[in-house]
């Protein structure tokens, strides 16, 4: 069943809805992160686009859903609820885990012989052929605590509140293990890629993000800005007009410009 313009399910939210857009961009979250993290993007992209965020089980109304542990199973049921929404061009936007998700639904959309998505946006993401041993996930509460510093992604505040710290804990560590523990399928698309990355992230070096252009038979750009693995929050314009002109390529008009 088709699900319409302006609708919100389990899996997707929309904070501006928007009836009849003839462009859609489809935002992946971080890991331990939430849909409400792009409420800013579809402000700016409001009433143009149809801007989808995803909601993954395990955060905030979805809280009592268990994480999925296991990126693929993630990405066959995204896919599967994407699937559900009118076909327009469509551009996807994903951050850190959201990178390698959107990535994955993008080539089972491409094996489904579907049009969708014509751009992917891959952010603060080394390449799945850029590989390194981590197993963060296995760590204790301390160690995860270290790591959401170390990301600066979340706000001091929350993690001064035991009950948020300790659902943010436990929705990380889930996310984790799913990212940690995926293995490059060695999947190919066909659509252009942008990557954008942070010069000092810990999470990924240029160079590894670089290494996403082995994973399309198309052109693929690697755009890099000052900062560390959340580069994004201290260049929203910058990566917002970025944004803005890739939707203007799968619909030639202006779109949130500035």
């Amino acid at each position: 069943m088709t699900i319409s313009d302006t609708a919100t399910t389990s899996w997707i939210r929309r904070y501006k809805p928007t009836e009849g857009a003839d462009v859609r961009l489809v935002c992946f979250p971080h890991a331990g992160g939430s849909a409400s993290y792009f409420n800013s993007v579809a402000a700016r992209f409001s009433p143009g686009v149809d801007v989808v965020a995803l909601q993954y089980p395990g955060r905030q109304d979805r809280r009592r859903e268990p994480v999925l542990r296991d990126l693929g199973e993630l990405a066959d049921l995204v896919t599967a609820e994407l699937l559900r929404l009118r076909e327009v061009p469509t551009v996807f936007f994903g951050h850190s885990m959201g990178a390698v998700l959107a990535f994955e639904c993008a080539w089972r959309m491409e094996e489904k012989g579907l049009a969708d998505p014509q751009t992917l946006l891959l952010s603060g993401r080394r390449a799945p052929s850029a590989l390194r041993d981590e197993q963060t996930y296995r760590g204790d509460d301390a160690r995860l605590l270290a790591e959401l510093r170390q990301l600066n992604g979340t706000s001091s505040a929350l993690l001064e509140d035991d009950d948020i710290l300790r659902m943010a804990l436990d929705t990380l560590r889930g996310d984790l293990e799913a990212v940690e523990t995926y293995v490059d399928s060695g999947h190919r698309v066909t659509v252009p890629l942008v990557v954008l990355t942070g010069d000092d992230d810990p999470k990924t070096t240029v160079t590894e993000a670089q290494r996403w252009c082995e994973h399309t038979e198309s052109t693929c750009r690697v755009l890099t800005y000052p900062g560390g693995h959340f580069y994004l929050d201290r260049h929203a314009a910058a990566v917002g007009d970025v944004v803005a002109a890739e939707l203007a390529k799968v619909r030639p008009t202006t779109i949130g410009a500035h």
